[in-house]
């Protein structure tokens, strides 16, 4: 028997770090984790994406003993989601082998599977424990779970807003990596939490492009980003453009009118533009 699951990434809207509520939404780049069993006595994981293979065995055995079920299991990932750059790698990656090994479970010991939210919880618990995010990331978690928009307090785990997001096209720019020097520094980071909050209270309010763009301004200055990226974005015609996590993603929202006219204007920066959708769907058992 193997179990297959498929866990989209997300994009920021409101980055968490500073204040502790977050916003995101869900993209159409993912991670997908298949689950078998063998007769090895352990969990073996296999990555050749550059997924993270002790946070792979960590949600592995977190489902175990979540279920006190002796079983071994070899577990495997495959992706498009680019690794550690602000897309919700690590929530997509810990949504997907959670959700995969529970249905594995579930089924092979003909046992209850877990429901969302605690395999949701789960996962960040998980990743809380191999120290892969700071907040807990319930915002990017949430929406590579659920796909579409949420606005969370994250300290609390409590979704203060989900629901579906405007069908876009979705542009990411992933600045050359070698070309960086970023150092996340939580303390400087909470310099800008009351302006961070102006932002936030713009997603409350479902101004979501709004949002999105102050929270980029502000954290590409923080931590040292070339903010130039999401207003030459904008610039363009993009409805929404700024950083995603901390980075080195950016995003722009655009249409058919401005998809090409924000490439271009992004061709006079060195790195990488993937064009993508927002994802609506979450993480889904093939």
């Amino acid at each position: 028997m193997k179990k297959t699951v498929v866990s989209p990434g997300s994009a920021t809207i409101i980055n968490a770090i500073s204040t502790g509520f977050g916003s995101a939404f869900g993209i159409d780049l993912n991670i997908k984790a298949s689950v078998s069993e063998n007769n090895t006595g352990e969990i073996i994981s296999k990555s050749d994406i550059g997924a993270d293979t002790k946070l792979m065995d960590m949600c592995a055995s977190a489902v175990i003993d979540y279920y006190d079920v002796d079983c071994s299991l070899t577990i495997g990932t495959e992706t498009n989601l680019p690794m550690g750059s602000g897309l919700s790698s690590s929530s997509a990656l810990s949504n997907a082998v959670c959700k995969a090994v529970s249905s594995f479970i579930a089924e092979e010991f003909e046992l209850k599977p877990l429901d969302d939210y605690e395999l949701l919880n789960l996962a960040i618990d998980t990743s809380l424990d191999a120290k892969v995010t700071i907040t807990g990331a319930y915002d990017d978690a949430s929406a590579s779970y659920f796909g579409g928009v949420v606005v969370s307090d994250n300290y609390n785990r409590k979704l203060l807003v989900k629901e579906k997001f405007k069908e876009s096209d979705i542009l990411i720019f992933l600045v050359d990596k070698n070309s960086l020097t970023i150092d996340v520094d939580v303390e400087r980071i909470s310099l800008i939490s009351s302006m961070v909050d102006l932002a936030y209270k713009q997603a409350l309010k479902k101004n979501y492009f709004k949002a999105l763009n102050l929270n980029g301004i502000l954290y590409s200055s923080v931590l040292g980003y070339d903010s130039n990226i999401a207003i030459e974005a904008l610039s363009a015609g993009a409805l929404a453009s700024g950083l995603s996590g901390t980075g080195s993603a950016f995003t722009a929202i655009v249409d058919d009118v401005s998809i090409d006219s924000v490439k271009e204007a992004w061709s006079q920066f060195e790195g990488e533009i993937i064009q993508t959708k927002v994802n609506n769907q979450g993480t889904i058992l093939l």
